[in-house]
């Protein structure tokens, strides 16, 4: 099933505090927005310039980190290039920007669980969110919260 597009970073933001809000979650966010050491030399002073066709406005780098209150813990990077990063109770996954309300949608309905094996000794975080193949991310011993823990199947 594909997602609405979420094409700029605002949108995304946007669209990740509708779900939380279906949810009964709030969420803080905080912008980075500008040329910042972090992107320095990545955006020329002349982007806008010439034949190039682009505008200032289109050249300013877009980041923003969600924080969503309740259990879980849940925090969401998202960056400027479609990418995003959703950590989850630190079991951090990288999530096409598109599918990240899905995603969070799949976690608070309950399509995440934790599969252990005996031999070799191992455990995934595994979040399913339908018509996509599921996101898998592995866990250390040490990073087993109650929440993971009574997720193990």
């Amino acid at each position: 099933m594909p997602h609405p597009p979420l094409p700029s970073t605002q949108s995304a933001v946007f669209a990740v505090e509708a779900m939380a809000a279906r949810h009964g979650r709030e969420v803080r966010a905080s912008h980075d927005i500008g040329r910042d050491r972090t992107f320095a030399g990545l955006v020329g002073a002349d982007a806008a310039g010439g034949g190039s066709g682009g505008s200032e406005l289109d050249a300013i780098p877009h980041e923003a980190l969600l924080e969503i209150a309740g259990r879980p813990a849940i925090t969401v990077r998202l960056f400027v290039h479609d990418e995003a990063v959703v950590t989850v109770d630190d079991i951090a996954f990288d999530v096409p920007r598109d599918s990240v309300p899905a995603f969070l949608h799949s976690v608070w309905t309950g399509l995440v669980h934790v599969k252990q094996r005996a031999f070799p000794p191992s455990c995934t975080l595994i979040v399913t969110v339908p018509g996509e193949p599921s996101y898998r991310e592995a866990v250390t011993h040490l990073q087993l919260s109650p929440w993971l823990a009574g997720l193990i199947r």
